[in-house]
């Protein structure tokens, strides 16, 4: 920020100064250390978890080139998750591409958009991966030329990763059919559910829908319909506008955050709000406002922003040579009206006047 000589500037100009040094302070306040936790043996989800405080470098050595590939930028999750990896690209000083594929139908997309990024030099690549075993190939040989791949938030199942920046999506779904299960026992009286896990074959999916089910199993939740779909909300519409018609006596609608925006203005058309309740299985800026309004009950966060910094950490660890946590997930909790107004908003949610970004030179 340029130095103003106090003699050269008005008063107004000296206000306007001063907010905007607060507001750089306000940026550039430390995100770390963070709690998480760290999977040993890395790459199983039923491994031990140890937590641990996590801070990354300070700053790269060199202006390393690290791809990022989504699986899409349809919802304010990825938002998120580009948040976190363009922030922290910019404050380790290294350069960034990101590409999105445009949804989880486009694996083929996803593949090719990968192997331009590595043609082009890139140093590592990190993947929010469309499917869970369908890029095992393409990581076999991005290895094969020496180039560290790190899987991020969604899950890849093979074994020559470089490292994972993910949660247990099985532990999302487990926190959210918990929270309602909690709240009717077996013998409490029969209440039904319909369950909407996101799109078929993503790893987070069918961890998600494990967790959820194990979740419910002793509880008086009856599960009355499953309905799995691509995260855009105009399909997430149409899958709760399906369910409603099919079961109109149901108590509750669970599913991805696009699953409740829908489910919110699906209800309000209907006046069936106070009848149906509606909880998220993780955590976006509608989530965030629905839950401020009592539209949505809960909902646990896997801090996504962190996700995506710590991905751009490791990815610089491996480069320099430096020691890194292999399996690294921040440490999950659920968000409800007993927290909104005090969870750590800036490790969840992007700013809200981010906007999609690409490339950090």
């Amino acid at each position: 920020m340029t130095i103003m000589r106090r003699s050269a500037v008005a008063l107004a100009a000296g206000t306007l100064a001063i907010a905007m040094a607060a507001a750089a302070g306000a940026e550039e306040k430390a995100w770390y250390p963070f709690p998480v936790q760290v999977w040993d043996p890395a790459f199983d989800m039923a491994s031990p978890r140890t937590s641990v405080d996590y801070s990354p470098v300070e700053k790269a050595e060199k202006k390393w080139d690290i791809c990022v590939s989504f699986p899409h930028m349809k919802d304010a999750y990825w938002m998120a998750v580009d948040y976190g990896v363009v922030a922290e690209a910019q404050r380790t000083g290294v350069k960034m591409l990101l590409v999105e594929a445009g949804g989880y139908e486009n694996l083929a997309k996803q593949i090719s958009q990968i192997e331009d990024c590595v043609a082009g030099g890139a140093d590592a690549v990190i993947i929010g991966a469309i499917s869970y075993d369908g890029l095992n190939q393409l990581v076999s040989e991005i290895r094969a030329k020496g180039v560290p791949v790190i899987d991020v938030i969604n899950g890849i199942s093979s074994a020559e990763l470089s490292a994972k920046s993910l949660v247990s999506f099985g532990e999302m779904g487990y926190k959210a059919g918990e929270y309602i299960a909690k709240m009717h026992p077996k013998g409490s009286g029969k209440v039904k559910v319909a369950w909407f896990p996101g799109p078929p074959g993503a790893g987070w999916v069918e961890a998600g829908n494990v967790g959820f089910l194990d979740a419910i199993k002793d509880s008086d939740l009856e599960l009355v319909d499953t309905k799995y779909g691509d995260t855009g909300k105009e399909v997430q519409l149409k899958l709760v506008e399906d369910t409603l018609q099919a079961y109109p006596d149901i108590n509750y609608i669970v599913g991805t955050s696009p699953t409740t925006e829908a489910a919110v203005q699906a209800l309000r058309d209907r006046g069936l709000e106070d009848q149906i309740k509606v909880l998220a299985y993780y955590f976006t800026p509608g989530v965030y406002d629905n839950i401020k309004k009592g539209r949505v009950l809960a909902a646990p966060t896997d801090s996504a922003v962190i996700q995506g910094r710590v991905a751009i950490d490791q990815a610089v660890r491996i480069l320099e040579g430096k020691d890194y946590q292999k399996h690294v997930g921040p440490a999950l909790y659920v968000i409800d009206k007993s927290n909104i107004d005090t969870f750590d908003y800036p490790s969840s949610l992007a700013p809200a006047d981010f906007k999609p970004t690409f490339t950090v030179d």
